[in-house]
């Protein structure tokens, strides 16, 4: 990208199963615009003026999909801005995990009696239809996989560098 500050910042959340040792990554397939229909991406969406990159990214997760997360790291763009999309446009990727039930009930509730898995969490949550066609955890024991799905052209660099950072780009 040349020029100024880019004028529309987009935000994505690489979810992940566990913090501490991953093995699935969550990708989304879009539903909108026509031109990207079907083709899959880490949710998120746009960050709004003033809005910091993570707190655009946790309303954007709690308004698309209904889950809380916790972010983690930030998957390192090639540009200060971060990762060149088209035209004035740039992503911030952050690895982040659902929240547990502890963080998802309120303060007086009673305690659960049984853990809610990621994929509890999703199926109660997720409104699939409206930003997206399709949720899906994607296995990162198999990086060839989780490469040869047809991502958003743009977001493939980002893709590769999460499996590098994960340490799984290995084909």
């Amino acid at each position: 990208m040349t020029g100024g500050a880019p004028r529309t910042r987009v935000v994505g959340a690489a979810i992940l199963d566990d913090a501490a040792s991953p093995t699935r990554v969550l990708a989304a397939q879009r539903a909108y615009p026509e031109s990207l229909r079907g083709l899959w991406e880490f949710p998120g969406g746009k960050q709004e003026p003033g809005e910091g990159a993570r707190d655009a990214l946790l309303r954007e997760c709690r308004e698309e999909l209904g889950v809380h997360l916790d972010l983690l790291s930030e998957v390192g763009p090639p540009e200060p801005h971060g990762w060149p999309l088209t035209g004035s446009a740039v992503m911030r990727v952050f690895t982040a995990v659902l929240r547990g039930p502890r963080d998802l009930r309120s303060a007086d509730a009673p305690e659960p009696r049984h853990p809610v898995s990621p994929e509890r969490v999703l199926e109660e949550r997720v409104r699939t239809g409206e930003d997206h066609l399709d949720v899906r955890w994607l296995p990162l024991d198999d990086p060839a996989a989780v490469l040869a799905l047809p991502w958003i052209p743009a977001d493939l660099p980002i893709v590769a560098a999460l499996l590098e950072m994960l340490g799984t780009e290995r084909a």
